[in-house]
């Protein structure tokens, strides 16, 4: 799972964002299953900031969020994202050294269509 978070940062609170996102990354990278986590910097606008968390999982990811200094720090920091698209992403293909994996969806075909309360887990992956 990707955790995909956009920021806009103005110039004079860079340092104390920046600050911020790296004890975030210390703090969530250290969890089970966080398996890593970048922060960037667009090139063409300065105050455009990135931050991407990769778990093995969806609850490995909601694992990461619970010890209380995560969510001391993380979750303030992850309401100041853009919230004009998703955050979380499933992972469909990763590549590395050349060579291409594809992985299967861990959502159910009808994720989109079952309402809360109505489905068990997922019995037919997308």
């Amino acid at each position: 799972m990707l955790l995909v978070c956009r920021f806009e940062v103005p110039e004079a609170e860079a340092a104390e964002f920046t600050a911020t996102a790296r004890h975030a990354l210390e703090l969530l990278t250290a969890q089970p299953g966080c398996r890593t986590g970048r922060l960037g910097r667009a090139t063409d606008a300065a105050d455009r900031w990135v931050l991407v968390v990769e778990f093995d999982s969806v609850v490995a990811y909601r694992r990461s969020m619970s010890p209380f200094p995560v969510r001391e720090v993380v979750v303030p920091l992850l309401s100041r994202a853009l919230a004009d698209e998703p955050a979380a992403f499933e992972l469909t293909v990763s590549a590395a050294d050349g060579v291409a994996d594809e992985h299967v969806s861990l959502l159910a075909g009808d994720a989109g269509t079952v309402r809360l309360g109505e489905a068990a887990g997922p019995a037919d992956p997308r």
